[in-house]
Order: C-alpha cells, then sequence, then structure tokens
C-alpha cells in the first residue's frame, strides 16, 4: 500500500553546503505548502451541473493512498456511475508482483469516492467488473445528503512516517476504529501489548532487511522519490522525502546521499522508535484472496484512516511483513490467521501532523 519508506540522513550535517542548499529550497518549499493546502480540501459551493459534480468526485477520490503515492488508478464517467480502474502502467512489480497493494489502493479511492458522494446526495452502489480488470464500479442514485465525520476528514487524512507519543488509545478510540476498519469479509486486528508490538516490530527488521538487499526493489522505490519540492510538484506524484523530515535537495544530490545513507541499519533504527512510539498496530486480513478481496480491504483501510484523521490519530504503513513472500506465513502464523494472507499493517498513534503529498489534476487521471 502507501509506502512506509523514507530514507535517514543522519550525518547530512557532514556534507559540504548543505545549509546553503536546504536555505536556497525554502522557497519551492513554501510554494508547496501553499499548494497543498489548494489541494487537500472541501470543494466550494458545489455547482449543480452534474459532470461538474461528477469530476468533484473524482477529485475526493484522488486524495486517497497508493503505494509509493503512484496513483494507480484511472476513472471512467459516465451518467449515473463513476468506474475505478487500474492503471498498469503505475504498477510496483519489485514490491507489490501481484497487484494485491495495487487493488487495495484503487479500493481506497473508491471509499473515499463512496463517502463524498453520500456528502452531495448520492448513494453510491459497487460492482466488480472481472471482464474489465476487476474494475470497480460504482453506481450512483439520489438519495439524502449526509456529510459523515469520515467525509470531514477526507482533506487531513495523511500517512504520517513520524515518531509518535508513545501514549496509547482509550477504549472509545478503539473501538471506532475498529468498527470502522471492519467490513465485508475482512477482519481488523488491533495489538495493543507492548509484547505483541515487539514482536511485529521484529517481522518488520527481517523484511526491511531483505528488502533492502534486493537491488530491483531499491531501484523501483528511488525512481518513486521526490528530492525536492519543485520535483514534487511538477510530477504530482511518488514521496516527496521532505514529508519524512529531510532537507529538500537538487535531485542529482539526493539521488547520491539516498545511495550513501539509506542502509539497512538506518532503516532498521528509524523503524524501531517508529513503532516503539506507537499505540497499536492494525492488520487488516481478509477471507479470501483475489482482486476483489483487496478492493475490500483497501474500503475497510480507508474508513480506518479517516476515523483516525477525526480523531486526530495518526497512521503509517508498516508492510515488510506481508510484502516479503517467504516471511508472509510466519508472520500469519504469530497472528493466529493461517493459512489466510495477512494484508496490511499499519502503525497508529497521536502524533504531529505534516504537509501532506501532491496528486495529479483530475484531467490526468479521466479515461
Amino acid at each position: 500500500m502507501i509506502s512506509r519508506r523514507a530514507f535517514t540522513l543522519s550525518a547530512l550535517a557532514a556534507v559540504g553546503g548543505l545549509t546553503t542548499l536546504t536555505s536556497c529550497s525554502s522557497g519551492a518549499e513554501g510554494r508547496y505548502d501553499v499548494a497543498s493546502r489548494q489541494l487537500w480540501r472541501h470543494s466550494a459551493a458545489m455547482s449543480n451541473e452534474k459532470a461538474s459534480l461528477l469530476r468533484e468526485l473524482v477529485r475526493y477520490a484522488t486524495l486517497a493512498p497508493s503505494s509509493h503515492n503512484t496513483q494507480c488508478w484511472k476513472f471512467h464517467i459516465d451518467d449515473n456511475a463513476i468506474s475505478v480502474l487500474p492503471d498498469f502502467s503505475r504498477r510496483c512489480p519489485a514490491v507489490d508482483p501481484d497487484d494485491h497493494h495495487l487493488f487495495v489502493s484503487l479500493g481506497c479511492a473508491a471509499e473515499n469516492l463512496a463517502q463524498a458522494a453520500l456528502a452531495h446526495g448520492l448513494m453510491a452502489h459497487s460492482s466488480v467488473d472481472a471482464a474489465a480488470g476487476n474494475a470497480l464500479c460504482l453506481s450512483l442514485e439520489p438519495t439524502r445528503a449526509l456529510a459523515s465525520p469520515l467525509f470531514q476528514a477526507i482533506p487531513v487524512r495523511q500517512s504520517t512516517r513520524a515518531d509518535y507519543d508513545g501514549k496509547p488509545l482509550t477504549t472509545y478510540e478503539l473501538d471506532l476504529l475498529q468498527r470502522a476498519g471492519s467490513g465485508n469479509g475482512v477482519r481488523l486486528i488491533l495489538l495493543t501489548q507492548r509484547a505483541a508490538i515487539e514482536n511485529v516490530l521484529e517481522y518488520v527488521v527481517q523484511g526491511n532487511t531483505a528488502q533492502m538487499q534486493d537491488r530491483a526493489f531499491i531501484a523501483e522505490l528511488k525512481k518513486w522519490m521526490r528530492f525536492n519540492a519543485d520535483d514534487a510538484m511538477q510530477m504530482g506524484d511518488g514521496l516527496y522525502s521532505a514529508l519524512s523530515g529531510n532537507p529538500s535537495l537538487p535531485s542529482s544530490l539526493g539521488s547520491v546521499l539516498f545511495d550513501l545513507f539509506f542502509t539497512p541499519k538506518s532503516e532498521n533504527d528509524k523503524y524501531a522508535k517508529q513503532v516503539r512510539s506507537s499505540a497499536g498496530i492494525a492488520v487488516f486480513v481478509a477471507d479470501g484472496s483475489s482482486p476483489a478481496d483487496w478492493l475490500e480491504v483497501g474500503r475497510c483501510y480507508e474508513r480506518f484512516a479517516l476515523q483516525s484523521a477525526a480523531l486526530d490519530i495518526r497512521n503509517a504503513f508498516l508492510n515488510q511483513p506481508v510484502e516479503v513472500s517467504a516471511l508472509r506465513p510466519q508472520f500469519a502464523n504469530f497472528l493466529g490467521i493461517a493459512p489466510r494472507r495477512p494484508d496490511l499493517v499499519v502503525r497508529f498513534g497521536h502524533g504531529p501532523r505534516t504537509a501532506s503529498a501532491m496528486r495529479r489534476p483530475v484531467q490526468s487521471v479521466l479515461v
């Protein structure tokens, strides 16, 4: 799913000229913040014109998360329906060889769209068209408008790759997250005991170490890195390194430093701090293992993420135990769910907000 990756440049102070480079980038970072705020917003007064409304529903859908922020979706608008289709040109074969995360991402987009449709007086009924590449069709019919707390949270939802405050959530908060993240054939496991969290961390470290020894994985991740604000805004996708606390750098320098500082030890140390600062771990498990099941996992995760945002709770992915195929059965045994496949691993807790990642314009995702 959404990439949980962010390289650590703890030794950057030793690189000559970094302070100057960072200072020179401040103007672009300011422009990025403005562009991000303009993107992550609720609609202004809506036009009664149907075509404009349906395009605005697609805009809400594009604010969903996706693996490496690839935005691996396309949308087709009909008179009374919107279809969410996979964009296989944006797949990530190294980290996601069976397109699991891709279809989860489509489910996230569909849930945003359904929440936004209801807020604007349209009920979305979903069906999966296997013959059309497992596209998810949302047929829309008039209903009473209901702007739910999940809809209100769409512009503030984000994947926050930072340390949290380590404080436990209340029973009330956990209950809301449990209800939001459960769905048709999808179970949500919440782990809040420290011993269980430490066990998950062991699997994260094993998976991270394996991935960082995979040259194809590293090359794919680096392809989606955006090392400065100008590139992030121009491309409108990918992982902007500054959102993970790293300096904004020229692409050529960022690429060199990525190779120098993106090491198993630095990443494992970072994950250890992040996991131990979290209130808990959420694991999403579907009954089946088909694209239709993965779409439903995405919808459940997105409701979980929106409910988290509504409660001012942060979350981020720790998907290494489910991405490394050799490790996945062991992780399933630890969870007591074998032979089912664990689909997503998410840490959550209270922590700081950051700026949000860019998105491509609506016209670029319509077909």
